[in-house]
């Protein structure tokens, strides 16, 4: 029912601010008048910023799904456009067939013509027509052995023009250690900034049968370049770009995660450039094609020409053609393992991690225990780059400047991915790093009240919220993975504690705050971290270590105050009777003595509002008993010995000024007035106290008892020049 209540207040509140008539500053001043007190305003602007969230989360959700179907329409467009390239080639090369035709009819016809010539002349049987027919012939075999000559000669003088072309470019030379490799194609190009179209520089690129080489101008050298990059063909992606005047004739590269615009001198040297980097892309990718299946072809055992002379020889390797531990042959010629590279690009490009993954899980599996020739050591590269550069992603997913919005929850999708990776403690490290910045910009963005305890109640609660949120996300995360993880989670959960003790200090014991106040807040925090046990992780004992300082000094501090309160009464003392004047200023007085544990302080009250004590004595007695209650708050074990030794401080304080009196005291009346003092100091408030220390700590203290001993001893004694020590 509560549940349903508060999905219409949601619903209700939510049409309220859509609404075309909404006014902040009526609504404010409406809300304003009808909220009853800071709670429910505080409610209300919860409520309100869960709707802002939720808004949050689904206009960012609508924004991933408009990005991914624009991602989807994208590469439909280039499977088209690449298309419409290859339907375009097709077409030059019918059209080069068709034009080459006649020329090779014409030669065909004169040699035809010149046989019957030598026919008629020779006879059809002579001598001299065969020797003719022979002729032609023999002159095509003749023919395709210069053309392979001239093939030959062709690919020296490519090789021959690339080493003359790349001693003109600095810092290239390794380009010419691949063995076959050819400049194919080269021209001049304008390279433009992507996203503003401004020119940058004149490049030149040399296309070689097996990648892309871009070089800079050197102006102050003629003809001469610097090396800039080099692109693999396999690894390149080319992109038309529609002419939009005064911008034309371009086009652009791909190379994942970048991308570079170039533009040609004219629509001609662009069409040039497009068709002869579709035409050399392809050209590679078959001769890598025909050189893995040629290694993954089966090879029959070597011939062996002479007799073996060894007897056995011949079962040993009919057993070894007979093991069944005959190496597997690796089949890459399948649809899938040809484009996986390419899909891997995609799942990246999309941000479809956990499709990327599945396809990497998917070939360790086919390759699991099979051989390792040298197209699946190829292939493995391949993937590798895209495991790195997949990598590279997750890892940017996790960086605290992403937004972090989402919580804990939101890492979830980049960390499994990675630990599927086998990259656990990475993932580890970049969630521990995302949820410590996003922990400091939580606190960073609280708002200073001007009560402490509300900051502090405020702080603890994002805090240790945020602090539970984490460490569930932790466990079902990295459950199962090794055991460093979580010593790690422990080394980090101890940083955030130290965050959250930086602003609690500053804003409870660097402002001076009041030893109740100050007991307050670290009840509140102790509260909310004893929450974190239900989960199984106790921090208590880290906040213990982190406030001790701050505690201790805020106990000396105050403990200073008392004993320099308790001084100046004493200095002023007269050691006359209280008079309280009315009766309802006796009976406070009675109630705050009853609430300190003083139960028989009826005794030392008398008739028509005297009280039979020295205002020192019971204003002392207020003051020590309301300092034990905030210190026991604040009591840890580590400050046992902080707070008994302040206890005895300032009990002595008190005990030393009544011996001092005694001794010096020559009125009979007064003395007796002090020694009932004296009496009540040591037979009531130091057992009170006594009491109270061993109820809040747990076991009785030594030195209180000692304390009380030796004031006995003043009882006894009272003209003794002893002083308590």
């Amino acid at each position: 029912m509560a549940m349903a209540m508060s999905d219409s207040g949601a619903s209700r509140l939510r049409r309220q601010l859509e609404s075309s008539g909404f006014e902040a500053r009526l609504y404010v001043k409406q809300l304003s008048q009808q909220s009853d007190g800071d709670r429910d305003l505080q409610e209300h602007r919860q409520r309100i910023q869960a709707l802002a969230e939720e808004t949050a989360q689904n206009l960012k959700r609508n924004v991933y799904q408009n990005y991914r179907q624009f991602i989807e329409t994208a590469r439909e467009i280039s499977y088209l456009e690449s298309e419409m390239y290859q339907l375009s080639h097709l077409l030059t090369e019918q059209k080069s067939s068709l034009e080459s035709i006649p020329l090779t009819l014409l030669p065909a016809a004169a040699a035809a013509g010149a046989a019957a010539a030598g026919a008629e002349e020779g006879g059809a049987g002579g001598p001299g027509g065969r020797d003719h027919l022979r002729g032609p012939a023999g002159f095509f075999p003749g023919h395709g052995g210069a053309a392979r000559d001239s093939q030959s000669a062709g690919e020296e003088g490519k090789q021959r023009t690339l080493t003359t072309l790349l001693e003109k470019v600095e810092g290239c030379r390794h380009l010419l250690e691949t063995p076959g490799q050819y400049l194919v194609y080269n021209g001049d190009l304008v390279e433009y900034e992507a996203d503003h179209m401004a020119q940058l520089q004149r490049v030149h690129g040399f296309l070689m049968n097996d990648c892309l080489l871009v070089a800079t101008w050197l102006p102050q050298r003629r003809g001469m370049y610097r090396y800039n990059a080099l692109y693999p063909l396999d690894r390149l992606a080319v992109v038309n770009v529609k002419d939009n005047p005064p911008m034309k004739d371009m086009f652009k590269l791909l190379m994942f995660p970048e991308s570079r615009i170039f533009q040609a001198e004219n629509a001609k040297i662009k069409r040039e450039w497009l068709e002869v980097l579709e035409e050399t892309k392809r050209a590679l990718s078959e001769k890598r094609r025909r050189e893995q299946e040629e290694a993954a072809a089966p090879r029959g055992p070597p011939h062996v020409a002479s007799q073996a002379t060894n007897p056995f020889e011949d079962d040993e390797e009919e057993e070894e053609a007979t093991s069944p531990e005959v190496e597997e042959k690796v089949d890459l010629s399948m649809e899938w393992i040809q484009e996986l590279p390419e899909d891997l690009d995609v799942c990246i490009a999309q941000r479809d991690f956990e499709g990327a993954v599945d396809l990497l899980d998917k070939l360790n599996h086919y390759l699991e225990g099979k051989p390792c020739p040298p197209p699946v050591k190829e292939l493995r590269a391949k993937v590798d780059e895209r495991v790195r550069q997949l990598t590279e992603v997750l890892v940017f997913e996790l960086s605290p400047d992403r937004s972090l919005r989402g919580g804990p929850k939101a890492t979830r999708r980049a960390v499994s991915q990675l630990i599927r990776l086998g990259q656990c403690t990475k993932a580890c490290e970049l969630f521990l790093r995302n949820r410590a910045a996003a922990v400091h910009t939580a606190i960073r963005q609280l708002r200073i009240e001007g009560a402490t305890l509300l900051y502090i109640h405020k702080l603890c609660h994002v805090f240790f919220t945020s602090l539970l949120e984490t460490a569930r996300e932790f466990e079902t995360d990295f459950a199962g993975t090794n055991s460093g993880c979580y010593s790690a989670f422990i080394v980090w959960a101890r940083s955030a504690m130290g965050m959250f003790v930086d602003a609690f200090s500053k804003q409870v014991f660097d402002s001076k705050e009041s030893l109740s106040t100050a007991a307050e807040c670290v009840k509140v925090a102790k509260e909310h971290c004893q929450q974190l046990g239900d989960i199984g992780l106790d921090l208590t004992f880290i906040i213990h270590a982190l406030l001790v300082k701050d505690i201790q000094g805020a106990l000396h501090s105050y403990k200073e105050i008392i004993i320099e309160a308790t001084k100046h009464r004493n200095s002023e003392e007269m050691w006359r009777r209280m008079n309280l004047m009315t009766p309802e200023a006796l009976g406070k007085l009675k109630e705050e003595m009853k609430s300190c544990g003083v139960s028989n302080f009826e005794q030392y009250t008398g008739d028509d509002c005297w009280v039979n004590l020295s205002y020192t004595v019971v204003a002392f007695t207020k003051q020590t008993m309301g300092f034990l209650e905030e210190a026991l708050k604040l009591y840890f074990p580590e400050l046992h010995m902080v707070l008994l030794e302040s206890l005895v401080e300032i009990i002595l304080v008190a005990v030393q000024h009544v011996d001092y009196s005694l001794r010096c005291e020559q009125d009979p009346e007064k003395k007796a007035f002090i020694r009932q003092n004296a009496s009540f100091l040591y037979e009531t408030v130091l057992p009170v106290v006594e009491k109270r220390f061993e109820q809040g700590v747990g076991k009785p203290a030594k030195q209180l008892q000692d304390l009380r001993n030796a004031s006995r001893l003043i009882r006894v004694n009272p003209e003794s020049t002893t002083s308590v020590v």
